[in-house]
């Protein structure tokens, strides 16, 4: 089972009802037209990857990608009343009415991903 789940992916990839991946973009130019791309197919392991590396909410848009295109995610789910970053917990609590039936008490159907980051 681990052959075939390396080949076809997470299952959780499949389910159309939740981002296949998850981009942002930070901008590096005063007119927004050039950025820097970071991608990861959790939420929360791009959350904590642009805490971590302290950049500054104001400056990112953050992508939910679908099959069918990719929407941009309100980052208020992502932050803080202070406009920080939240941790892991705070974030899945945040996001639990977005994604409903994804995350629960114990676990989410995100969990089967990796958590690495790809960038530039």
């Amino acid at each position: 089972m681990g052959v075939i789940r390396e080949i076809i992916g997470p299952r959780s990839k499949y389910e159309h009802d939740i981002p296949y991946t998850y981009e942002a973009r930070i901008s590096v130019m005063d007119e927004g037209q050039e950025y820097k791309t970071y991608l990861a197919d959790t939420i929360c392991a791009l959350v904590e990857f642009l805490e971590q590396n302290a950049i500054d909410p104001e400056e990112v848009r953050i992508y939910e990608v679908y099959e069918e295109g990719e929407t941009e995610l309100n980052k208020d789910y992502c932050l803080s009343r202070e406009g920080r970053w939240l941790s892991q917990e705070e974030l899945c609590e945040s996001l639990r009415s977005h994604y409903p039936g994804h995350i629960r008490k114990t676990g989410c159907t995100f969990e089967d991903r990796e958590r690495d980051i790809s960038g530039p």
